[in-house]
């Protein structure tokens, strides 16, 4: 079971036109947007990256917007967020076990930061209505891929309720407004 004061989210790469080409992406956008703000309102700490931002471009506004106050992407350069230093020291100073992912493309950052994370042993959650990739086909193998390297498959609500455990209280009552 998820815990908040074991998670952590990781967004990664949700950026220019690359985002425009994927697959079903209206729906992507929409859940990466209640995914970010339902754990924001859970104070679960994020760490958001952009591959290459200069020539793929900045994250997308809808989904910037959206984003906690303070926190600013880190550049990458790898597929996988943990060849880029700035991203290890953030996530070593995150100091979380259950790591939940999400972004595009599935089939390849997506795909290698899971595996590197499963690698070292930490729990990999993985927020199948908030990745993407072009192709659907490329969608789905990355995320059949991840799970049988050992990744657990979740989505917007059913991880959010997770953390919630209880319709009880403000967060919760907040959490509702968000995924309706």
């Amino acid at each position: 079971m998820l815990k908040v004061e074991n998670s952590l989210l990781i967004v990664v790469d949700v950026q220019g036109n690359l985002a425009q080409a994927m697959y079903d992406r209206e729906n992507l956008f929409q859940n990466l947007r209640k995914t970010i703000s339902g754990v924001n309102v859970l104070g679960i700490p994020m760490i958001w990256l952009e591959q290459i931002p200069e020539k793929l471009g900045k994250t997308r506004p809808e989904i910037a917007e959206v984003m906690p106050q303070g926190i600013q992407p880190i550049p990458k350069f790898t597929f996988s967020a943990f060849g880029e230093p700035r991203f290890v020291q953030a996530f070593k100073a995150a100091n979380r076990n259950q790591i939940l992912l999400c972004g595009i493309e599935s089939h390849i950052c997506i795909y290698q930061t899971a595996i590197d994370l499963l690698a070292k042993d930490y729990e990999v959650q993985l927020l199948t209505d908030c990745v993407s990739s072009r192709t659907a086909e490329n969608k789905h193998l990355g995320i059949q891929k991840i799970r049988d390297a050992g990744g657990y498959l979740t989505s917007t609500e059913m991880a959010l309720f997770e953390l919630l455990k209880a319709a009880e209280g403000p967060k919760f009552k907040e959490i509702v407004k968000i995924v309706k």
